[in-house]
């Protein structure tokens, strides 16, 4: 018998003063349950228990040796709990990171809508527009809207294509633009997470041109970027369902339609795991399948 076990029957014991109805709750057989008291006393070198035809009581050294395990026991016994619910898909804590514009209008349901179906998975979510080390900093999962995915170290799913248009103020020079060529880097707002300027490439099915963008601006947040674009400051490059609600009022209108960006990818990242634990696997399989009607309701 492993020392867990024992230790676990001794306290049982110890709390009913029966060893049968020990037996009976452990599923053990009454002699099982003699024997493993009687080899953890060997261990220790002491008698646990005064054993008398009518009853079972503790010894005074049963009695100290009980109060002295008890609570590092329960401390190993919830420790057990936690490590075995990390691997049910219904149990367990998930740590999520995720860029802050998505993290604010379209996870939210995702996240209540899975809560509501799993109610024991607790989260916690990390907002930010900069690349986090999902290793190091202790995340479960990143949410990743970027170019194709380079990382060696970790592995990633695809969700789904995010389309990119330029956009810019509708009464500024940019609007009735018919060439790319039209653009200076100045005029060019930049996306990048290190605020550093970033190179746009353009196509419009004949051929690609390229602009240097950020060298007048550039931040690490959309939405400052698509407000610089409708206050006339540029031109900005951003995701259609992020620039939706500002096309949509007429502070920003779509300038160079028929010259394209690459898309850009909605990914899950993970730790180097083996397989993903369960409850990653299933909030996965959630997302990927909630994703994408919410994307196409905030494109409009």
């Amino acid at each position: 018998m492993n020392d867990y076990k024992a230790l676990r029957t001794f306290l049982m014991a110890a709390e009913k003063r029966n060893f049968a109805q020990v037996a009976r709750e452990l599923d053990m057989t009454p002699a099982a349950v003699t024997r493993a008291i009687a080899a953890l006393e060997d261990d220790l070198g002491v008698q646990l228990f005064v054993r008398t035809t009518r009853q079972v009581s503790l010894t005074t050294d049963g009695a100290v040796y009980a109060a002295q395990i008890q609570p590092a026991f329960e401390a190993l016994e919830n420790a057990r709990k936690d490590v075995m619910n990390t691997h049910k898909a219904d149990h367990g804590r998930l740590r999520i990171s995720a860029p802050t514009w998505f993290g604010q209008q379209v996870l939210p349901p995702v996240l209540s809508g899975f809560q509501k179906r799993y109610p024991k998975i607790s989260f916690e979510v990390s907002l930010g527009d900069g690349l986090v080390n999902i290793i190091d900093d202790d995340f479960d999962l990143a949410i990743r809207i970027s170019a194709a995915p380079s990382d060696k170290f970790t592995i990633w799913r695809k969700i789904s294509v995010v389309k990119r248009i330029l956009v810019a103020a509708p009464g500024s020079r940019f609007a009735d633009m018919q060439h790319p060529s039209e653009l200076t880097p100045d005029d060019c707002l930049a996306y990048s997470g290190e605020s550093r300027r970033e190179n746009w490439v353009l196509f419009d099915g004949g051929g690609s041109t390229s602009i240097s963008a950020g060298r007048a601006f550039s931040a690490n947040s959309g939405e400052v970027l698509a407000r610089m674009a409708a206050d006339g400051i540029g031109v900005a490059l951003l995701p259609t369902f992020h620039v939706a609600e500002h096309l949509q009022s007429g502070k920003l209108v779509n300038v160079l339609p028929g010259w394209t960006p690459p898309d850009l990818w909605l990914t899950l990242y993970y730790p180097p795991y083996q397989s993903l634990p369960p409850r990653i696997a299933s909030f996965s399989k959630f997302f990927e399948r909630e994703v994408p009607g919410l994307m196409a309701h905030d494109r409009g």
